[in-house]
């Protein structure tokens, strides 16, 4: 029997953390968190857990779990999550509704998913057990309009399977856990001589015309016991962002608190707003007012920009109706609670033979964290960084039953595996660039999480 969609206004005058701290310790239990000032890039909180199936690929192989059940493909990550999904839920509905997300697929796509769709060495460490993919295929989720408050209930199925679905989550409690606390100094996976070192590299490979841009980004790991929720908790509280996740995985948490969309596709029409171009945020008003205006202004950062727009461009060009993509802002100025970012926006309109995991395929992983050419500025990243980025530079998001998708990029995004934290910061690496501005803007990414996490020894 083909299951119902029911949308129930959900009578809760809970805080969104607050109610999420219910259902955080389950596992996949989830949360994409809208926060910062309202806008277009966010306008709903979803919470889910409890999925009816979970897809997890680690390498070649993708394990697939439905209640008791379990079996491991090799076939495309992608395809078989297309599959399950419409096994479980049917025919995707492609119609509009002022909920983004009525279930479906949601979770992580990892960086090293790319692996799968493009041929690439296998050089750096593999050291975090975090699957390259781990989604959930959910027929129910909790959403908060940010602008109202109100909750809405979606469920696929009967008006008894409803009813359990209410049942459960009020007999959920937060439970008492033990508090997060660093054990331990953040340490980096590259000294300053080190980093220096790759940096020569990447700039010699600029000069022999392998690339115009290459991504080149540095690992901070300390280790640590307790709640990873708490954790998360106050790391977004000092970083209100549109695109911030915590998901519950069998092996780890990640913490994420990325300020950049990756793709939204919304009745075929398709957007992605790289970013490329930082500087730090300034105690004083009028100096990070200027700050933001030097930055609007930087030719090298125009440059390193403009690049990247091309690259996606190109990426959506491939599963876009010919003629449909442009470039509506180019070099917009956007401030954030640690950087300004120098943003541009790329729309196309998805050409029929196309779904929403052929556009993520086509595009993954995000040409605003590798560099240009994609596929050759990868190739250099394995040799160069000294472990693989897991779920950094990967994105995180869902495929909604009725069409829509929505994923950002794994920026400002931490793995939580092993009683090790681990948390990236890179940039974009031209011929232009100096050594030591690159190196320092590393940290200003950071400045919001390290030394805060810091505090919660």
């Amino acid at each position: 029997m083909k299951p119902t969609l029911h949308i129930h206004h959900f009578d809760h005058q809970m805080a969104l953390h607050a109610l999420f701290a219910r259902l955080h310790h389950l596992p996949w239990a989830m949360l994409l968190e809208s926060a910062g000032p309202l806008g277009a890039d966010n306008g709903f909180d979803i919470i889910t857990a409890d999925p009816l199936a979970t897809l997890q690929t680690e390498g070649a192989l993708t394990r697939i779990a439905q209640g008791d059940q379990h079996e491991s493909r090799e076939d495309d990550p992608l395809m078989l999550l297309a599959q399950r999904q419409h096994a479980l839920l049917g025919e995707v509905i492609n119609q509009a509704t002022p909920l983004p997300f009525i279930g479906g697929a949601l979770g992580l796509f990892g960086y090293d998913l790319g692996r799968r769709f493009e041929r690439l060495p296998s050089l750096a460490a593999r050291d975090v057990t975090i699957p390259d993919m781990a989604v959930g295929i959910y027929d129910w989720a909790l959403l908060r309009d940010v602008a109202t408050g109100q909750w809405q209930l979606v469920h696929w199925g009967d008006e008894a399977g409803l009813a359990r679905r209410l049942q459960w989550l009020e007999a959920q409690q937060a439970t008492a856990t033990e508090p997060f606390a660093l054990q331990g100094k953040w340490q980096s996976n590259m000294s300053r001589a080190q980093y220096g070192d790759k940096f020569a590299k990447v700039q010699a490979y600029l000069a022999a015309g392998d690339c115009y841009q290459i991504n080149l980004t540095q690992r901070f790991s300390a280790p640590y016991r307790g709640d990873e929720w708490q954790a998360y908790q106050a790391l977004s509280q000092a970083n209100r962002v549109p695109f911030s996740a915590f998901l519950r995985l069998p092996k780890g948490a990640i913490l994420s608190l990325s300020p950049e969309r990756f793709l939204l596709l919304d009745q075929r029409h398709i957007e992605t707003k790289p970013i490329k171009g930082t500087r730090p945020r300034l105690a004083d008003p009028a100096l990070d007012q200027a700050s933001a205006l030097e930055l609007a202004g930087a030719d090298k950062d125009r440059s390193e920009n403009l690049m990247i727009v091309d690259l996606l461009r190109n990426d959506i060009g491939r599963v876009s109706r010919p003629g449909s993509v442009s470039v509506p802002s180019l070099f917009a100025v956007e401030s954030f609670p640690a950087v300004h970012h120098l943003v541009s926006t790329i729309h196309g309109e998805l050409d029929a033979q196309w779904q929403a995991v052929d556009l993520l395929r086509a595009c993954f992983p995000g040409g605003s964290i590798t560099g240009a050419p994609k596929i050759r500025a990868m190739e250099i990243i394995e040799e160069l960084e000294p472990q693989r980025r897991n779920a950094y530079c990967g994105s995180i998001g869902y495929l909604s039953q009725h069409g829509r998708m929505d994923t950002s990029i794994c920026i400002r995004t931490l793995i939580a595996a092993q009683g090790q934290l681990h948390c990236w910061a890179g940039g974009g690496v031209i011929a232009d660039s100096d050594v030591d501005d690159e190196y320092q803007e590393t940290y200003d990414k950071v400045a919001r999480i390290l030394p805060l996490l810091d505090t919660l020894r």
